[in-house]
């Protein structure tokens, strides 16, 4: 377990995680009670998908812009900044949550936020550790937003049906002040120095140019769009299959959310664990979190679809702190705010594309439909995606459930 404990020696990175857990809580709370809020306001899982459409479709817009930024100015003014008008757009629901427009309003500034916020985000936390700890920090970093997510849910379950949405606001709105505690007693010292490209080099098209250029991060990108447009989007579907076929209410909802959330602790501890985040456990996770969504669609009752999704959570963790891991540690430093910009556009794609797609046949295929094909198209997806890799790389065929269950179970030397 040594990796995993690595960057906890770090004080800065010790500070970002306690403040982290506490955000990722309100944040989690915040999603809670809006999608109830849509759902019960609308009755159609589309239009909870479209307001998860209107918060990314800022960041695909800006996102190249937002990771220029990152590449230029100093990280933790600017993110003290982000934090402090998010705070303020979480008060601003808790006046009025009987109608969308607030809603969607809220969800497009969230949006522009995230366009600037995210970037900055990634560079700065991989400063704080060094660059041979940065992956377990990430999977370390997912375990605690996971952690965080639990109390949230479970937390946010409970109050939405004793008080309704609006304390989860409030609660969401204080959260971020953690977040601004912590960036204001860092220690600038102990944190590593990133390169810096030269001024020539940092504009968007430079970025753009040279992400084009990494032929396995742009296919381990097309593996995150396909896989998060049409097997993460469990916001939709989640609630969709309680309030359909399962027969659940908020409470169910409630508890499959904490499901979802301990699978993905356990995910992360399995690669934090170990320190090493692969391509093969990529391709690995990616097969496995499909297929089993696709059987998640044949779930006669909520014990046995939380009892698949906490397997699909731990493997959608894996997944996706390798693609974080690997377009960091395969790219170049100076080129960081703008890389992980093309992650977060990937990302925000696959939620545009994705949750109102999703929310579509949810609504006319029904819920269990919409889960048995996204779950055989993402498993073809994460096949060729695993071919394409092999040929790119140079590598022979190998067995991906043995890689896999290597990079889960070994420990390093």
């Amino acid at each position: 377990m040594a990796p995993m404990l690595a960057p906890l020696r770090e004080r800065n990175y010790r500070l970002w995680a306690a403040a982290d857990l506490v955000s990722t809580g309100g944040t989690w709370m915040q999603v809670l009670g809006l999608n109830w809020v849509v759902l019960s306001v609308t009755g159609s899982a589309a239009t909870m998908g479209f307001t998860v459409m209107a918060q990314a479709l800022p960041v695909l817009l800006l996102g190249g812009w937002g990771g220029a930024l990152a590449d230029r100015l100093p990280a933790r003014p600017l993110l003290i900044a982000c934090q402090v008008i998010r705070a303020l757009l979480a008060l601003a629901l808790v006046f009025d949550t009987g109608r969308l427009w607030p809603i969607y309003l809220v969800a497009v500034l969230s949006g522009v936020i995230s366009a600037v916020e995210g970037p900055s985000l990634g560079r700065f936390g991989s400063a704080l550790v060094s660059r041979e700890a940065l992956g377990s920090a990430l999977a370390l970093g997912s375990v605690l937003s996971s952690a965080g997510r639990i109390g949230g849910m479970a937390l946010g379950g409970v109050l939405v049906g004793l008080t309704g949405p609006a304390p989860l606001f409030v609660i969401n709105a204080a959260s971020y002040l953690a977040v601004i505690g912590a960036l204001a007693i860092m220690r600038p010292g102990s944190m590593r120095t990133l390169a810096e490209a030269p001024a020539s080099d940092r504009g968007v098209r430079a970025g753009l140019r040279y992400v084009l250029g990494q032929p396995v991060v742009l296919i381990v990108l097309a593996m995150s769009f396909v896989l998060g447009s049409l097997g993460r989007n469990y916001q939709v579907t989640m609630a969709a299959m309680t309030a359909g076929p399962l027969h659940g209410g908020p409470g169910a909802y409630g508890v499959l959310s904490t499901v979802f959330a301990v699978g993905a602790v356990a995910g992360g501890l399995l690669l934090a664990g170990t320190g090493r985040a692969t391509l093969p456990a990529l391709v690995g996770a990616g097969l496995v979190i499909s297929v089993l969504q696709l059987f998640s669609g044949l779930a006669p009752n909520v014990l046995g679809f939380a009892a698949l999704i906490l397997p699909i959570a731990a493997g959608a963790v894996i997944l996706d702190t390798i693609v974080s891991t690997r377009v960091q540690l395969d790219t170049r430093e100076d080129m960081r705010g703008r890389v992980l910009a093309a992650l977060g556009m990937t990302s925000s794609l696959s939620g545009i594309v994705g949750a109102p797609l999703v929310g579509w046949l949810c609504d006319t295929e029904g819920p269990r439909g919409a889960l048995v094909l996204a779950g055989v198209v993402t498993t073809a997806a994460a096949a060729a995606g695993g071919i394409a890799l092999i040929r790119v790389t140079g590598r022979r065929t190998q067995p991906v459930a043995a890689a896999l269950g290597r990079t889960l179970i070994e420990q390093p030397a």
